[in-house]
């Protein structure tokens, strides 16, 4: 697996994964009903924030994930980021491979620290990889995120010292 920066020829195909775990509702607080280009926009960043793509040997994109400032101003000295991979090559390592590559890069960029706004509280599987690499709950807003099978659960947020 290799890391490397994403063009815009790589978004079609980012897009059926992205709008896949988009139109689920079940980790991202994206709209539902993202069109392709909108999806773009939401995604595809521009500097000096970034996307990545995970590709294979074979330069297949398994999995993507941007990086960005949390805020402006006076808050733009944190991080935050997303990370998404497709549900074929979930499993694999590539969401860590990710998560580690955006740390990295905010660390090399001079940010702080990292800060996630918005953990699904049922997300286990994310919120344990994050809490492997020094993620911290620092708050939970209750009843902050409508699930489609769990009701309203906790949104936490997270934070990593850099």
């Amino acid at each position: 697996m290799h890391i490397r920066e994403a063009t815009a020829e790589d978004w079609p195909a980012i897009w059926p994964f992205f709008h896949t775990i988009a139109a689920a509702g079940e980790t991202f607080v994206y709209p539902l009903d993202l069109t392709f280009e909108q999806g773009r926009e939401w995604w595809m960043l521009d500097a000096p924030n970034r996307t990545v793509v995970a590709v294979d040997e074979d330069g297949t994109v398994m999995g993507s994930a941007n990086m960005h400032r949390n805020r402006p101003g006076p808050g733009s000295h944190v991080a935050s980021g997303n990370y998404m991979v497709a549900p074929t090559h979930q499993g694999k390592g590539i969401g860590r491979a990710l998560l580690e590559h955006t740390v990295d890069l905010a660390r090399h960029q001079g940010y702080r620290a990292m800060q996630f706004n918005a953990v699904a509280a049922n997300n286990h599987h994310a919120l344990k990889l994050y809490q492997s690499v020094g993620f911290e709950i620092v708050g939970t807003v209750p009843e902050a995120f409508h699930h489609p099978t769990d009701g309203y659960i906790g949104l936490h947020v997270l934070h990593l010292y850099l």
